[in-house]
């Protein structure tokens, strides 16, 4: 699919990876619609892509991703000053570490478990529905295809590490979506495809202390530093325009193996 004009959903769009893949879709030529929690972070990102690259590329909506209400008006205030979207980023996502036993001997809270797999797992595919019931809709493209959507796994689905029970069971599931996901929406000539990010220089990252991110960053194999949201973003804009990427989980993590802690 060819970016240029065409409109883009981006969950989580107000920071991190998700900012850098609006950045980057608006940079080729689409109009974005910056979902997030964080209005006031989205908002912030939209007037930057505005100034960049003229008044109307960017809209920032207020958006919770585990409410269907929220995720309904988003869509609606998207469309209405964008047009009908055929590009979904779902990169909105909480992070939790937790040993199932603690410290004191008691076992891990269960809400603490169900509200990462509500935000991470649930709250995808809550967008991802909507987002294909009206993709559906749409008339179709050159070669039938009608739009395309990502999940944000991540290595940890993989190499998950102690404590992350609730974190990697949560990516783990987008990854075992993902085929699923593609051969229920060919027939509509929708694409899925998920990427698997490692140890990215993100806000949430850079809070860590200079020397824990510089033997993070030495963990990776090659090349040994941590991933640029921009890296990511170019990746999320190489799904779109690859018409025969299709129902894939990539990893994009230097070659990194998490260890167990």
């Amino acid at each position: 699919m060819n970016i240029q004009g065409q409109a883009a959903l981006v969950t989580g769009g107000g920071s991190g990876l998700g900012e850098a893949t609006a950045r980057e879709l608006a940079r080729l030529g689409a109009k974005v619609a910056l979902f997030d929690v964080n209005l006031a972070g989205a908002e912030k990102v939209a007037v930057d892509i505005n100034l960049a690259h003229g008044a109307g590329t960017a809209v920032a909506c207020a958006c919770d991703i585990t409410s269907t209400d929220s995720l309904q008006a988003a869509m609606a205030k998207a469309s209405a000053a964008n047009g009908p979207a055929r590009i979904l980023m779902n990169v909105a996502g909480i992070g939790a570490a937790k040993r199932v036993v603690g410290k004191d001997g008691n076992a891990a809270p269960l809400e603490d478990f169900a509200r990462v797999i509500n935000v991470n797992l649930t709250g995808t595919y809550n967008a991802s529905r909507l987002f294909a019931a009206a993709c559906a809709k749409l008339e179709p493209l050159e070669g039938g295809e009608r739009g395309v959507m990502m999940f944000t796994a991540s290595v940890a689905a993989f190499d998950g590490q102690v404590g992350q029970q609730a974190y990697s069971a949560s990516k783990g599931a987008l990854v075992g979506m993902t085929l699923p996901m593609a051969r229920d929406l060919a027939q509509h000539g929708i694409r899925v495809c998920t990427i698997a990010p490692g140890l990215f220089a993100t806000p949430l990252m850079q809070q860590l202390p200079e020397a824990v991110q510089a033997s993070l960053a030495a963990s990776i194999p090659f090349p040994p530093r941590l991933g640029k949201p921009e890296e990511f973003a170019q990746l999320a804009a190489h799904i779109v325009t690859n018409a025969h990427l299709n129902g894939e989980v990539i990893r994009l993590d230097g070659a990194l193996r998490m260890a167990p802690r």
